[in-house]
């Protein structure tokens, strides 16, 4: 990577920052699935702070590190990151462009009826929940009835 200008603008961080996938889905940035939540110049400090998508999250070391690596492989050594977990992350935050990729991955986006509204795959309506626990705990278990094919649905927070 190229060296960074000794501070480059917030919105050129927000799109270095685009680039860092989710270790556990990364199909979709951090940026797209709302966890980051403020990047500020304190001084000559960066600040990226930083939602979990829930406290408990086991990914959030590997997202702090990604996130580190990322910015300093743009030539920024002065981070400062900041976990902020008031207000908690919701699927509220998911940007359009998150939903679409998680859709084309295969995962269910969040709904507003507490279910997916059809299987991402072959699109039909006849879904079934087959656990509220999936692949990951923000994800449940769903297949369809249609094309038989199983498939995670990203749970509304």
């Amino acid at each position: 990577m190229n060296p960074a200008p000794s501070k480059p603008d917030v919105q050129t961080v927000w799109g270095w920052l685009d680039d860092v996938p989710d270790p556990e889905i990364p199909v979709i940035s951090v940026v797209d699935l709302g966890i980051i939540r403020d990047v500020q110049w304190v001084g000559d400090t960066l600040e990226v702070a930083i939602t979990p998508t829930y406290s408990g999250c086991p990914a959030t070391s590997i997202i702090n590190l990604d996130v580190d690596t990322a910015l300093r492989d743009r030539g920024l050594t002065n981070i400062r990151l900041r976990q902020q977990l008031s207000p908690p992350w919701t699927t509220d935050w998911l940007s359009a462009k998150g939903a679409r990729k998680l859709e084309e991955y295969g995962i269910s986006p969040p709904s507003a009826a507490g279910g997916p509204s059809s299987c991402p795959r072959c699109k039909s309506a006849d879904v079934q929940k087959v656990s509220q626990f999936g692949s990951t705990p923000c994800k449940a278990h769903w297949r369809c009835l249609s094309c038989l094919e199983p498939f995670d649905y990203f749970k509304c927070i």
